[in-house]
């Protein structure tokens, strides 16, 4: 069996926490490590005080039949990299290391596919964390940060974009 490296060591504890998810379609653990300490953890779920998905029997975005990867505004939870984000000092996390699992939530097996939704990546970045690190199978992925900063940069897809007001002059 073997030890397992520092990297596949972080990633089975951010299954773990991801394991207290309370989403319905997925649960995402995410573990914030620097220099070698955890600074701190997070999973999906919904704000403090608000009635979690698990409890109400339903996703919200599952019912309007949105795809995975879109429309997240409309989901309940915060996602575990906002989570765990939120509480940590950004001292603590300027030059860490995210590391990120997901697990279906019907039969607990491992999402593939994982890389954090677009509001994440910017929390990510703000925090200072320098690498993202998920399980794509037996390999493991790791994600340098400043290639986010730069397609923040390059996406000028919002500039294209007509607005309408929401409230048509009078």
């Amino acid at each position: 069996m073997g030890r397992p490296s520092k990297d596949k060591y972080y990633l089975n504890l951010a299954r773990e926490v991801a394991r207290r998810g309370t989403c319905i379609r997925r649960n995402f653990g995410a573990v914030i490590v620097n220099h070698d300490q955890i600074v701190s953890t997070g999973y999906s779920g919904a704000p403090r005080g608000t009635v979690n998905c698990v409890d109400i029997g339903y996703c919200p975005r599952e019912e309007a039949k949105i795809p995975r990867g879109e429309r997240y505004e409309l989901c309940r939870s915060v996602h575990a990299e906002m989570n765990a984000a939120i509480h940590a000092a950004r001292r603590d996390m300027v030059g860490a290391t995210l590391y990120l699992a997901g697990l279906s939530a019907d039969d607990s097996r491992p999402v593939t596919g994982t890389r954090p939704c677009k509001l994440c990546r910017r929390v990510i970045i703000n925090a200072g964390i320098d690498r993202v690190v998920v399980a794509e199978g037996d390999r493991i992925v790791s994600y340098a940060v400043s290639d986010w900063v730069e397609e923040e940069e390059a996406d000028t897809s919002i500039d294209d974009m007509v607005w309408e007001p929401l409230h048509p002059p009078t």
